[in-house]
């Protein structure tokens, strides 16, 4: 195919949940956009099929999709609110509850299949005029310039723009393209997913136990059902990926302790590696990170899209800043603001979540016994429990105007 050029204000590579997002806010202020991506989004499933991969997204999650008008076409795909939170540690047994009602409000977030959240997003943006959704396309070649960025594909195409934003996971081509490092490492860990029906009614209620092997979470779905999230140290994780499903059925039980009864029956398994990375710089001139791309957190507190989507709300409200001053997008001392808006607030986030996963994991007993003393004393000073909900809620008005 001859080369030919195509300009835009922005160039978004990745159109997942994070990407497809920025992109749906970069239009609302007006600006082109151009979007890559590998494939594209999953349009259709059978009846009663919930995807293994599923997000607990929070209230300001909720309110960014709401304002990029996404919320009602996910809401009408299928989203399944969790109103309280049960958590709970294996060795020693002292727990913790969160209730909605404590706060006055309606639920505590939403379990949303992945695959819904992406496809309700770009059915905004296949509405748009100023959106441009190249897929399935790839990307051979990334140039910036003091004026541009530049963007080769594989076709033979070649877009410029005022400002490069990468959203294309934690393996990002576009990060490491522009010789942008990270720190972290490899849990000794792997996520298995799969989604179970119960004996009992799951109450509308988000479980999790820390086991010293990893975390185990079971996450309600609207059907009844419940979408499970078990970390696993490497060894345990090949043990469980390798047991039947009538052998796996009872090790979750017991896992479990029968929260909701006994298991029934259980679908299709998946697991991926679990890591802590986080980019040393989120911007450059004339390009920015976002989502995975610029951070990958330990998934036990399910924070990983939510802190994507902050992120979309950080930019963008750095973007209509630039654009009110009628400045260049791709400045660096504004895309700055974005970074120092959210690198802080990341970092914290990976570092309580590292934290959390050692602390849990560990079998030492002083520890273990401290660790119970601080879950029991949490659950009795009711200030202190509201304190945590609203911040997980993302009720405080310091968070950018996308998500307030």
């Amino acid at each position: 195919m001859p080369s030919q050029s195509t300009s835009f204000d922005v160039v978004i590579v990745g159109g997942g949940m994070v990407g497809a997002a920025m992109a749906a806010a970069c239009h609302g202020q007006g600006y082109s956009v151009a979007v890559i991506d590998g494939q594209p989004p999953q349009r259709e499933w059978p009846a009663g099929e919930v995807d293994l991969r599923v997000s607990a997204l929070s209230r300001a999650s909720q309110r960014i999709l709401e304002r990029l008008g996404a919320w009602q076409r996910i809401e009408q795909l299928g989203a399944s609110p969790y109103r309280e939170m049960q958590v709970w540690d294996a060795l020693g047994g002292a727990g913790i509850h969160f209730d909605s009602a404590d706060l006055g409000q309606p639920d505590l977030g939403h379990i949303v299949e992945n695959r819904v959240m992406r496809l309700a997003l770009w059915e905004q943006l296949e509405q748009s005029a100023n959106v441009e959704l190249l897929c399935p396309a790839a990307i051979e070649a990334l140039s910036i310039d003091q004026h541009v960025a530049r963007a080769s594909l594989a076709d033979g195409r070649e877009l410029t723009a005022k400002l490069l934003i990468g959203a294309d996971g934690s393996r990002s081509f576009v990060r490491e393209t522009l010789g942008i490092e990270t720190g972290g490492w490899a849990y000794d860990q792997r996520a298995i997913v799969a989604n179970v029906e119960v004996g009992h009614w799951h109450r509308e209620t988000a479980w999790q136990r820390f086991l010293p092997t990893g975390p185990l979470a079971f996450l309600p779905l609207a059907d009844g059902r419940c979408s499970i999230v078990w970390s696993a140290e490497n060894q345990r994780a090949d043990e469980l990926m390798a047991m039947d499903d009538a052998a796996f059925m009872l090790a979750l039980e017991e896992a479990f302790q029968q929260r909701l009864g006994p298991i029934l029956s259980v679908g299709p398994r998946a697991e991926f590696p679990l890591q802590m990375q986080h980019a040393l710089r989120y911007v450059q001139p004339r390009a920015a990170l976002i989502g995975d791309a610029a951070h990958a957190i330990h998934p036990l507190a399910g924070q990983g899209v939510n802190l994507g989507l902050l992120d979309v709300a950080a930019l963008t409200d750095v973007l209509a800043q630039v654009r009110a001053k009628g400045r260049d997008i791709g400045n660096l001392a504004a895309l700055r603001r974005y970074e120092r808006a959210r690198r802080g607030e990341n970092l914290i986030m990976l570092n309580a979540m590292d934290l959390f996963k050692r602390l849990f994991s560990n079998r030492t007993l002083p520890l273990v016994a401290a660790r119970n003393l601080g879950l029991a004393v949490t659950e009795h000073i009711g200030p202190l429990k509201r304190l945590f909900i609203s911040q997980a809620l993302g009720l405080d008005n310091s968070l950018p105007p996308l998500a307030r």
